[in-house]
């Protein structure tokens, strides 16, 4: 975790000041996890969690309100402000601050979707297959959701059908017994809204 924690560190700024790190992945893949794990080897970076900034009436509908609210401040190298959405009692709360860290971390499925990857240093994918990762948001998350989930996974497949995250990840993130396994990218695909290359640095546990 460390290697990687020094990799990105040594990115060039994407967000203004920031190195914005995208964590993307199916629901229950482990994205949560592995960013907290990543924030604490970068020394307490900055975790935007994307289940913040969606809710129950916009489980995607949320890019405008995002680059608005967060993209644009740091961009200008200000502290951000975002009302972080409260999912059992469905309303925003008070803002909560962003601050323009030298890496901040967006985790959550979307980070990677075409609006952001502009802004983006990095994109990491957690490669899980889908069924895997749902199986364990389902069994993480127990019987009362279970309606949820099943509008959760029409909304995140017709997602990632128009808008895919994973043909344009610099880098998958396996876990492994031993930790994590950090993998170049799949091949770049011929599109024009890249602006890091794939696939750079070997194969790593971390």
């Amino acid at each position: 975790m460390h290697a990687l924690a020094s990799l990105l560190r040594g990115l060039p700024p994407s967000c203004g000041p920031v190195r914005l790190i995208g964590v993307d992945g199916h629901a229950g893949s482990g994205k949560s996890t592995f960013a907290g794990r990543l924030s604490a080897a970068l020394g307490g970076a900055p975790v935007l969690h994307l289940d913040d900034v969606a809710s129950h009436d916009r489980l995607f509908d949320w890019t405008g309100r995002l680059l608005t609210q967060v993209i644009g401040p740091l961009t200008r190298g200000e502290t951000a402000a975002y009302p972080p959405y409260d999912w059992h009692a469905r309303r925003f709360g008070p803002p909560r601050a962003l601050p323009p860290a030298p890496v901040v971390l967006v985790e959550g499925v979307g980070a990677g979707r075409r609006a952001l990857r502009p802004h983006l240093a990095r994109l990491l994918w957690m490669e899980l297959p889908h069924e895997e990762a749902w199986t364990r948001g389902r069994l993480r998350d127990g019987d009362e959701q279970r309606e949820f989930w099943a509008r959760w996974v029409e909304a995140e497949r017709r997602h990632f059908a128009e808008d895919p995250s994973r043909p344009y990840a610099d880098l998958l993130v396996r876990q492994s017994p031993e930790g994590y396994e950090v993998l170049a990218g799949p091949p770049a695909p011929p599109a024009p809204d890249r602006n890091v290359t794939h696939g750079e640095g070997p194969s790593a546990v971390c």
